[in-house]
């Protein structure tokens, strides 16, 4: 599920949207009411934003003075609600919005709880008039009841992470781990294509994918010229920057990219003729064996993992993915999917050989590797692995402050 949240000064264009009362939707859609907290009954858009201004009124002006809110879970978990079971979900959302504090590294809070349960707000439920998506948007008035201003301070995270514990919740796939199941799948289209292209060219490129289900969104700077651009499918979106290998699908690498695919193609012709003419010893594999965590054992977890284009299904110990998740924390570490990937990819042995790389990125040689002393017990071995993996892809720091 995913949420978008955001203050802004429109309120009434924006809850003239939500009902319906706009006239400005290119793609009309199917829209039914949910739920109001405090507001009068069956008020249209204008009573609705007079009586958030009456709240407004009686305390210090400020200039945004709705929050914007859209929710979108995954059509499969909701085929068959009713209003009753929206309004659940609306409700189960706000309470958990309204739960999120962010502290300080020293514990202290910097910015507090939002006071959504007592503010005025109306939620509506939008199906999309072209794929039938359900979504909700609600619009929120900025000050409460007693005055106090829902604090707006990153936003966004606290939508997005009160979304991720209804999820959980409701035993849901987040949407971190549809993304992260979905990147593998998204990089491999855009390389099928650049393999079956016979010239570069950026038009074809995007028209493939187009045909593909994705809208490609372009990025432009100032003069008009493409600099990037991201691929959505769904509610999901896939930046060029988190796909491939090395950030090779970026657009300034997509020509390179291609000219690197159809040498290798040529290359690998020639050497399946010197192969044929010539047969050649196999090469011993430098992995140990990663079939033994192939099968679950007492206290082990499940991870999948994509390597070279194959899926993968490893049972860990639990005490060694429980480290993982706190080193490579995802809250601080921008980049800890890659980094955890990395680190089991080395943990079980898949790696080895001249060339490292993760089905979410990344590489190294085989000497920036560790190996596994007879003596490594799981933990310590994790430890390594973990250290290494860090070593190879670089930490990232995750920016803003920290819950």
């Amino acid at each position: 599920m995913i949420a978008k949240a955001k203050a802004i000064s429109h309120g009434i264009n924006d809850i003239r949207y939500i009902t319906g009362e706009s006239n400005s939707k290119k793609h009309p859609e199917k829209i039914y009411w949910v739920y109001d907290n405090l507001l009068p009954s069956q008020s249209d858009a204008m009573g609705i934003w007079n009586s958030m201004q009456l709240t407004l009124s009686q305390f210090n002006p400020i200039k945004n003075s709705t929050i914007r809110i859209e929710l979108s879970p995954s059509p499969e978990h909701t085929k068959d609600f009713t209003i009753d079971d929206w309004q659940k979900l609306w409700l189960d959302f706000a309470r958990e919005f309204d739960r999120e504090v962010f502290k300080d590294k020293d514990g202290k809070v910097r910015h507090g709880q939002t006071n959504l349960a007592n503010s005025k707000y109306t939620v509506w439920l939008h199906m999309e008039s072209q794929s039938g998506v359900p979504h909700l948007h609600a619009a929120v008035c900025r000050m409460d009841e007693d005055g106090h201003i829902n604090n707006d301070h990153n936003i966004h995270l606290r939508a997005q992470w009160a979304a991720e514990r209804v999820t959980k919740e409701r035993g849901w796939t987040t949407a971190k781990e549809i993304r992260k199941d979905n990147l593998p799948q998204v990089t491999q289209a855009c390389m099928n294509i650049l393999k079956s292209m016979s010239s570069w060219s950026w038009e074809e490129y995007k028209d493939a994918l187009i045909r593909k289900g994705y809208k490609v969104h372009e990025r432009k700077n100032q003069e008009g010229n493409i600099h990037g651009y991201a691929l959505i499918k769904g509610n999901t979106k896939y930046k060029a920057s988190e796909l491939g290998v090395g950030r090779n699908l970026m657009f300034s690498k997509l020509p390179s990219t291609w000219q690197k695919l159809h040498s290798q193609q040529k290359a690998a012709a020639l050497d399946n003729n010197k192969t044929k003419q010539t047969p050649q010893e196999p090469k011993p594999s430098l992995s140990i064996d990663y079939t033994k965590y192939e099968t679950e054992h007492p206290n082990t977890v499940l991870y999948r993992l994509t390597h070279e284009g194959k899926d993968y299904r490893f049972y860990i110990p639990d005490k060694v993915l429980t480290h993982f998740n706190d080193d490579l924390d995802y809250r601080s570490t921008s980049n800890s999917d890659e980094l955890t990937d990395m680190a089991v990819a080395i943990f079980v042995g898949l790696l080895g050989g001249p060339t490292v790389m993760t089905g979410s990125g990344g590489g190294g040689s085989q000497s920036d590797l560790p190996w596994r002393d007879k003596n490594d017990d799981d933990l310590l071995w994790a430890r390594k692995c973990a250290r290494a993996a860090s070593r190879i892809l670089g930490k990232k720091p995750r920016t803003g402050i920290k819950r």
